[in-house]
């Protein structure tokens, strides 16, 4: 039992975490003349060595995830969902949401794809809230720096809101919700091709190249935060707001992420440098479920397809699971940790 707790914590730390690549960075910069116990080295300690792990562990993770996806287009997903009826098909859409590395823009067209096709609207909006919140990428990624307790927490987590969500809203009936386009339109089913391996691969590729570009400037600016915080905003500061003092940090982080524009990638650098100011665990995932699911564009784009009383339920809806996931962390922070 101790070897495999002594393997696993190499996996967690040294392939995961990528501690090796931390430490070469810090001989590398003291080397240099850097301090990298002092400010300005810590902050480029932190910036080079996040920049470079989430961006590595961005491209293999969306390699693999995009290969499993290419056995799951938009045609043979819908048929897949269709296969199912009641809280079932909110739990499958749910689960395909995970293996969707998708923001939360990026999930809307699909969303609009599979609500003119006939899908159940709950149904619809499980996929919604999973795709962006939960993601394989976001397990390993939450695994690596918070531990497996915390990363399987919350997918287990959001993973319930998302069902939660769809099903309440198919409870609502608001199907004269959806604006009538979409109502109205029709989805075309295209036969697949059959690919073949090379052809998996290459679409994985060119996932990962697309995505890479996409999230990359988002990555550079939540890590640049992330320094920021890490090295220069006090920690008795970060405790106040954040900490146990104040009661209205989940509430308050939730609020504070859903103007913001960004995926899990950009956002971890961030929650792992105020975790380690102080903040709660619960106020720093809160944070990150509001940023990634209910970002101000996608609410934009979002409201091209629904009314604003569906928008309000489903808003109402993720930020209620949210804050209710985020006092739960706070409850247990000392048991997973």
């Amino acid at each position: 039992m101790e070897a495999i707790k002594t393997a696993w914590d190499f996996f967690q730390k040294e392939i995961l975490g990528m501690q090796w690549l931390n430490r070469l960075i810090n001989t590398v910069l003291n080397y240099c003349g850097l301090d990298t116990a002092g400010r300005i080295g810590g902050s480029i300690r932190f910036f080079i060595y996040d920049t470079v792990k989430i961006m590595v562990l961005l491209g293999v993770l969306i390699l693999i995830i995009s290969y499993i996806q290419s056995f799951f287009p938009p045609e043979r997903t819908k048929k897949i969902l269709g296969r199912f009826h009641g809280i079932w098909a909110n739990v499958i859409a749910a689960l395909l949401g995970t293996v969707t590395p998708f923001c939360s823009c990026s999930s809307i067209p699909l969303f609009i794809g599979f609500t003119s096709a006939g899908l159940p609207l709950g149904v619809t909006f499980s996929f919604l809230i999973s795709s962006p919140m939960v993601d394989l990428g976001s397990l390993v990624l939450l695994m690596s720096i918070f531990g497996w307790k915390v990363a399987a927490v919350y997918v287990v987590l959001g993973l319930v809101i998302a069902v939660a969500g769809g099903t309440l809203i198919e409870k609502l009936h608001l199907e004269n919700q959806v604006e009538e386009f979409i109502r109205n339109g029709h989805s075309i089913d295209t036969p697949q091709e059959e690919l073949h391996f090379k052809d998996r691969l290459k679409y994985a590729w060119g996932q990962v190249v697309s995505t890479a570009k996409k999230v990359s400037p988002y990555v550079l600016i939540g890590v640049g935060i992330g320094a920021i915080i890490h090295n220069w905003i006090p920690e008795d500061f970060i405790v106040k707001v954040l900490g146990d003092n104040n009661p209205f940090g989940v509430i308050l982080a939730t609020v504070a992420g859903v103007p913001m524009y960004a995926d899990i990638f950009g956002t971890i650098p961030i929650a792992e440098a105020l975790l380690a100011k102080g903040a709660l665990l619960g106020v720093v995932l809160s944070f990150m479920m509001a940023v990634t699911t209910l970002s101000l564009p996608s609410m934009i784009m979002l409201r091209k397809a629904v009314k604003p009383k569906l928008l309000g339920i489903f808003v109402a809806v993720c930020v209620c699971g949210i804050i209710a996931v985020g006092y739960f962390f706070n409850a247990v922070q000392s048991i997973i940790i």
